[in-house]
């Protein structure tokens, strides 16, 4: 690289700053909140950042990786060359181990010590962590206190720029994890980031959060898009039990179909032969819909799908006959694990809201909508609770 400079640059969280010397990256400055005070304090911080200049080529390329990855996108910082020649052995030590977390993941205090070989040395991997130069190119965002608390962090604005960083992050993580996990199983976000954002921005939710005790969410696997709603569609309107009856019926029909039918053999069955697993005629009607359009290339892959933001999900699925909105946002929540779901017209979730905000009566829509603002971009953990405050009303 070339000699001292510095570069201030914009990003999602705001604007940035950079300087660099000739063995690299010596600071990454994230926002002060005012330009001017970025720029007094990165000087601050590297008195010979020189001048303000055009970035080497180097430079420029880690600063459009860093634009890249706050954007939401994908983005490796691993390589980008760091000049760590005042920064002390045990430091520099702990900033390698921090370089290997991925976006989307986290790594305790304690996991990083127990890496170094040092098992009693977290609340110093802490501080080495709290005088990081080179923040979000060594992601000390991602390591978290003991027990998932998110523990402190020293950039301007403190813990909610720790939380906005891991948001950012865990909503492109969502689809790699459920890609990798092939339907279900991985949640898409980080619970103990979820439930510490909910906490700090709504205290009447905070308050139902402890009387309801540590977020227990889990997601259902699926072989298809197809076969989940297929599933969806014949619990509509029963109980769990009923439902699960039905559908083991449907299964059961055909041979290989331990995982659930496949559209050629729900188009290929009669309509006696359907009606009489216990399937009434609309749902009847629903299936073939579902079928015909999985056939025909409509309905989009289990892969696909990931790639999808929530609201293209939810238009390209109603489409098929008994599929409504809320039936999609289910599937987003418990097969997808996406993170930002709110079911506005599921009255389990009303019924909660009325409980934990201590209402006379159900919420409207719009005031539910206003609420849940607060809690973006976890408001598929805020539902669980709403739903759970329904539990603890009726003793369950």
């Amino acid at each position: 690289m070339t000699a001292h400079g510095f570069l201030l640059f914009d990003t999602a969280i705001g604007r940035c700053g950079i300087a660099w010397g000739t063995r690299g990256i010596t600071l990454l400055q994230l926002p002060e909140g005012r330009e001017q005070n970025t720029r007094a304090r990165l000087l601050e911080r590297v008195p010979d950042a020189a001048r303000e200049a055009p970035p080497p080529p180097d430079v420029q390329r880690a600063v459009d990786a860093i634009v890249a990855l706050l954007r939401g996108e994908a983005s490796d910082l691993s390589g980008v060359a760091l000049d760590m020649e005042r920064v002390p052995p045990f430091h520099r030590r702990v900033y390698e181990v921090a370089r290997t977390i991925p976006p989307g993941a986290t790594l305790t205090y304690g996991d990083i010590a127990a890496r170094l070989g040092s098992l009693g040395a977290a609340r110093a991997v802490g501080q080495a962590l709290g005088r990081n130069p080179f923040a979000i190119l060594v992601p000390c965002h991602r390591v978290l206190a003991a027990g998932g608390k998110v523990g402190g962090f020293s950039a301007n604005g403190g813990v909610t720029t720790k939380l906005r960083l891991l948001s950012i992050e865990s909503a492109r993580a969502a689809g790699a994890l459920q890609a990798d996990d092939g339907g279900g199983g991985a949640l898409g976000f980080d619970p103990a980031v979820a439930v510490e954002r909910l906490r700090a921005s709504d205290a009447a939710l905070a308050r139902l959060i402890d009387a309801v005790g540590p977020f227990g969410m889990r997601l259902d696997r699926t072989s298809s898009l197809f076969v989940a709603l297929a599933e969806s569609i014949v619990y509509q309107q029963l109980t769990g039990k009923a439902a699960a009856t039905i559908f083991a019926r449907v299964r059961a029909l055909f041979a290989r179909a331990h995982e659930g039918p496949t559209p050629e053999q729900i188009l290929r069955a009669s309509d006696e032969k359907l009606r009489a697993a216990g399937l009434s005629r609309a749902k009847l009607l629903s299936l073939r819909d579902l079928a015909r359009r999985a056939q025909d290339g409509e309905l989009p892959t289990l892969a696909e799908v990931h790639g999808m933001e929530d609201e293209a999900i939810i238009e390209r699925l109603t489409q098929v006959r008994g599929i409504g909105r809320w039936t999609v946002e289910m599937l987003l929540m418990f097969r997808l694990g996406r993170p930002d779901v709110l079911p506005v017209d599921d009255y389990g979730i009303r019924k909660g809201f009325a409980i934990a905000f201590k209402l006379p009566d159900l919420p409207a829509r719009k005031d539910l909508e206003r609420r849940g603002e607060r809690w973006k971009p976890y408001r598929t953990a805020a539902s669980w609770y709403l739903w759970r405050a329904v539990d603890l009303a009726r003793g369950d």
